[in-house]
């Protein structure tokens, strides 16, 4: 029986851990899940180029995700590497019902300066997550060959969540943005209640 493991989350700021029986479900369907982690990849990459498209006048941010959009191509292709050798073939994409939660925290429209703020947050909180379960998968997956697989992601997401959110707190007003991402992570405390019940990275 898995019992929970909180060390990593603490860094990580995440206010709810996941329930590590999480693992079993991913155990039942590796394919599944591989699929789902694939496109999480392509989504964060889309999300680096978007905020480039977005708001070209901030050089440091463009010059940042143009790096990560690469990586995390290149996290795809590996991902994508893995499903090839074990004789699967990538489905098709799944609704994420956690971003799909997680994005209507924060009101549309206000400022630009304010939609970018909000947007850096929501991925810092994503990348935040994906590192913690990443971590899970790490400790946890009998398949000692993707549990080291996972635990090199994990120090990626890491490293993206605290580029997000240090981007966040150098655009904007630091305590308001500090109090914003407190009030986020507890609402995505009471979102990750409902989940943890599905084959997929952040389900």
């Amino acid at each position: 029986m898995r019992t929970k493991k909180t060390g990593g989350i603490k860094m990580l700021g995440l206010k709810l851990p996941t329930d590590p029986r999480w693992v079993n479900i991913v155990e039942k369907d590796v394919e599944e899940i591989m699929t789902d982690h694939a496109y999480c990849e392509q989504k964060a990459a889309s999300t680096a180029i978007s905020l480039i498209v977005s708001f070209p006048e901030y050089t440091d941010l463009v010059e940042k995700m143009i790096d990560l959009a690469q990586e995390e191509m290149s996290h795809f292709k590996m991902v994508h590497d893995i499903i090839i050798e074990r004789g699967w073939t990538m489905g098709r994409d799944r609704k994420d019902a956690y971003v799909l939660q997680i994005v209507k925290f924060f009101p549309k429209g206000g400022s630009r300066s304010t939609q970018l703020i909000h947007r850096l947050l929501y991925a810092a909180l994503i990348e935040a997550r994906s590192c913690e379960r990443f971590r899970l998968l790490s400790e946890e997956l009998n398949d000692k060959k993707l549990a080291k697989f996972y635990r090199k992601l994990m120090i990626s997401e890491a490293n993206h969540y605290t580029m997000f959110l240090g981007f966040a707190r150098k655009y904007g007003n630091r305590k308001e943005v500090d109090k914003k991402w407190q009030e986020l992570l507890t609402f995505e405390a009471g979102v990750m209640q409902d989940l943890s019940k599905a084959v997929s990275i952040h389900g």
